[in-house]
Order: C-alpha cells, then sequence, then structure tokens
C-alpha cells in the first residue's frame, strides 16, 4: 500500500489521492503540518530533503516527490494519460504551465489568505499576484469556453492538475463570477466517478 505524505488543504497533495482514488489503489494518507514547520524537520527531511510535500511512499521504501510527476507515474498506462502522442504532450503542457503560471499565483494566494495572516508586506503583492493568477484563469477560460476538457475528449491529469487548485480559487480572494466556462468544468469534474472532495480523509 501507498503512504501518501501531505498537508491538509494542500492542492498539490490533494492531486495525487485523488487520482488514487479515482484509480481505486489503496494507500495511507499521513499527515504533515506544513504550518508549524514539520516539512523542515529532521525527520521529515530523512524522506524528502528537499522538504516539501507531497510524497509518495512504496512498500518497499522508495519514494517519489513533486506532485505531477507522481500522478505521471500512477496513471502509466490508464485512460488518464492519452494514447496519442500529441495529445500526450499537449496534456504534459498543461501541466508544466500549471506549475509555472498557475500554481505560483492562485495556490500563493489562496496561502496567504487562508493560512497566513496578512502582513503589510505580503498584502503589497497582492496585486501583481491577483493579475498574474487572473491572466491564468482567463488562459483556461479561453479553452474551456469550447472544449469540456483541457485535451482531447475526457479528463486527464491536465484536468486534475489545474483542478486541484482552481476549484479553491475564492478562497484565494479570486472573482470567479465572469468564468462561467471553468464553473461548468469544475461541476463536470466533481461529478466524476471516483472523485473525492479536497477535504476528504481515507
Amino acid at each position: 500500500m501507498y503512504r501518501v505524505y501531505d498537508s491538509d488543504g494542500s492542492g498539490n497533495g490533494y492531486k495525487v489521492w485523488l487520482l488514487l482514488n479515482f484509480l481505486r489503489k489503496p494507500y495511507k494518507w499521513v499527515g504533515v503540518d506544513i504550518l508549524a514547520g514539520e516539512t523542515k524537520s529532521p525527520d521529515f527531511l530523512k524522506i524528502n530533503p528537499v522538504g516539501k510535500i507531497p510524497v509518495l511512499e512504496f512498500e518497499d521504501g522508495r519514494r517519489l516527490i513533486e506532485s505531477n510527476a507522481i500522478m505521471t507515474f500512477l496513471a502509466d498506462g490508464t485512460d488518464w494519460i492519452p494514447s496519442d502522442p500529441f495529445q500526450k504532450a499537449q496534456m504534459f503542457s498543461w501541466m508544466f504551465w500549471e506549475q509555472y503560471s498557475h500554481e505560483p499565483n492562485v495556490a500563493v494566494l489562496r496561502f496567504w489568505h487562508h493560512y497566513l495572516e496578512m502582513t503589510p508586506e505580503l498584502k503589497a503583492q497582492v496585486p501583481e499576484k491577483e493579475k498574474k493568477a487572473y491572466a491564468a484563469l482567463d488562459i483556461m477560460e479561453m479553452q474551456l469556453s469550447h472544449t469540456d476538457w483541457l485535451v482531447g475528449d475526457g479528463p486527464t491529469l491536465a484536468d486534475i492538475a489545474l483542478y486541484a487548485y482552481t476549484h479553491v480559487a475564492e478562497e484565494a480572494e479570486l472573482d470567479m463570477s465572469d468564468y462561467p466556462a471553468i464553473r461548468a468544468w469544475i461541476g463536470r469534474f466533481a461529478a466524476l466517478p471516483g472523485y473525492v472532495p479536497i477535504t476528504f480523509r481515507p
């Protein structure tokens, strides 16, 4: 059985065990308190020297880090990865974009507003983060205004990667009222068999 080291509310961790639920693979969720500094503790650094969650631990002791890399491993040979080489590359392009242009803005804003005390220093950075977050959402809205899913005719890892933080974007104090295509996509995604919310614990 896999062990998933994760922190409550983490979208990156959610990606991993949400996919495990979709695939109906057993796992044990192991909580790590980011706010208490547990990812920087000596014990956790033995698990992941990078000091980040999520971590997927195998029964034989091997460990894999980085949410999108973990998902790619878990979904190998399943319908979550397109068999067509071009569509597979499109999926990866969305996943790379998610970590470079979406997560650093939407997820960071959510973390600031939802988990931290908004200091004057953080407040000063909010307008620029919001500008970039809305720019990322605009790109998703453009795509989803004419397709049901980000790649091809069904959900892929790209949808999981971008659903994780997009569906809680309002916790980042982002106004989602102007994104009807994203909101419809969120509804389609949450209706998939095996779906569980970010608050779920096995």
